[in-house]
């Protein structure tokens, strides 16, 4: 499907007016707000980005050999600034072309013209403890410590929202501590047919779905390190399109992060008990028991582009017997994945369930407009008997081992003009392992190659 002519013009007045901010040399980015002469308690902003991808030799089970999508998101979102009370909105409309029914698309890739925030702010100030407090009421999205579980998507095409109550407690030492009850918003429509024809039907939510949270953060620490601990817990009806999942994570995050002449590091480890379907539809309730662990250290040096090189691991449990009544993979609940495993996308090879993989990492800026990384990681499943997820490929035997693959990811982003205009563009490929050659409903495609090439217009 050829995207209709309202978009091809709307992209090219971006690059007219993006061509006219470079030619004017503006000091700073350009603002749609001001160029509108807004009141300062009012503001109001554009983004549009497009991206062109291509994958070769599709590795998810039953697909085609290869694929290409045209992703285009457009969003405007308006503010009224006054304190203590604020108002915030925005609209997002995500569009997917060039897929057809072969294509792996859902409702992570297209959502057309909704409503994706509208919430009312209070910051109520000291109040009886000292710090400041912020009680937001309505729609929003939300990113949460490193964003493993709880995340504003930024390369998927589409982006989580929840409606409820929402509560942030900052000390005059920089903790803070955050609580939410929430309704998750779910992105309506869910069939192919009418995602292809980009539907316009309203998201919904329920009392069937409801996910509440804890989240603190310390202070910083000696060596300049800070610690989060988290409590997040969702629970899910009975609904056959859920998988009735109740369940309670829990963890805690150490981390210093990277600057300059200095070392930084990440440990993260989450439990997660409850109880579970292992898919929707009608199935037994299991009992869950998983948990996820990463770890990481890095140094930058002070030397031309600042350059850095960090080795990490991340594991997530899987399910070791189907048969024993318990959900052991872990659920990532509605985290963002693109910055520990690469392009999601039409790709999205790496998730975080059922996982082994270390990884290492070298990133760079030339320039302070251009920044460069490639990365190198190696995959296996942490139980042979469970999937690999993100491929829906599985040996329930085992004896097709546990060996994925490696993949291999080079990346560039250019802020042409910052603030304004970024390119973003590199390639990734995943060198199959024998799980991925001899499991039985794997596809038999040689080695997947991604790449992808996006434009992000910010007014």
């Amino acid at each position: 499907m050829i995207a209709p002519s309202p978009d091809r013009l709307g992209l090219r007045a971006l690059l007219v007016v993006a061509a006219v901010i470079t030619a004017n040399g503006t000091d700073g980015p350009w603002r749609l707000g001001s160029a509108l002469d807004l009141p300062k308690w009012a503001d109001l902003g554009l983004e549009h980005r497009i991206r062109y991808e291509s994958l070769g030799n599709q590795f998810r089970t039953g697909k085609p050999g290869s694929d290409q999508a045209l992703a285009l998101r457009s969003s405007l979102l308006g503010q009224i600034k006054t304190e203590p009370v604020g108002l915030l909105t925005e609209v997002m409309d995500s569009r997917q072309y060039l897929s057809d029914t072969g294509s792996p698309i859902d409702n992570t890739q297209v959502n057309a013209l909704e409503l994706l925030q509208a919430h009312v702010r209070w910051d109520a100030g000291p109040l009886f403890t000292g710090g400041k407090h912020r009680i937001q009421l309505g729609r929003e999205t939300l990113d949460l410590g490193n964003r493993r579980l709880v995340a504003r998507n930024a390369y998927r095409n589409t982006i989580n929202a929840f409606t409820g109550a929402d509560w942030l407690w900052t000390s005059d030492s920089g903790g803070s501590i955050r609580s939410f009850a929430f309704l998750p918003v779910r992105r309506l429509p869910e069939d192919v047919p009418s995602l292809l024809d980009h539907r316009i039907s309203a998201d919904t939510l329920s009392f069937g779905q409801q996910f509440y949270g804890v989240y603190a953060t310390s202070p910083r620490l000696a060596v300049d390190a800070r610690v989060e601990a988290y409590w997040l817990g969702l629970f899910e009806d009975a609904d056959p399109s859920r998988r009735h999942r109740r369940l309670h994570t829990s963890g805690s995050r150490l981390f210093r992060n990277a600057q300059p002449g200095h070392w930084d590091f990440e440990v993260e480890a989450s439990l997660q008990r409850g109880s579970s379907r292992s898919g929707t539809g009608i199935s037994p309730n299991l009992d869950h028991t998983a948990w996820l662990l990463q770890s990481g250290v890095g140094y930058t040096w002070k030397a031309f582009g600042s350059p850095r090189l960090g080795v990490r691991v991340d594991q997530a449990s899987g399910d070791r017997n189907p048969n024993d009544g318990v959900n052991q993979r872990f659920d990532s609940l509605f985290g963002a994945r693109r910055f520990d495993f690469g392009p999601t996308g039409i790709y999205g090879a790496i998730a975080r369930s059922n996982l082994r993989s270390p990884e290492i990492r070298a990133s760079m800026r030339p320039i302070r407009s251009v920044e460069a990384s490639l990365s190198h990681r190696w995959i296996w499943l942490e139980s042979p008997f469970d999937a690999f997820t993100a491929a829906g490929v599985r040996d329930s035997s085992g004896r097709s081992g546990s060996y994925v693959g490696q993949q291999l990811e080079g990346r560039i982003r250019w802020d042409i003009v910052p603030g304004n205009c970024r390119l973003d563009t590199g390639v990734t490929t995943l060198f199959k392992g024998s799980f991925l050659e001899n499991a039985p409903n794997a596809n038999p495609n040689g080695d997947p190659l991604y790449a992808w090439v996006e434009w992000t217009f910010t007014f």
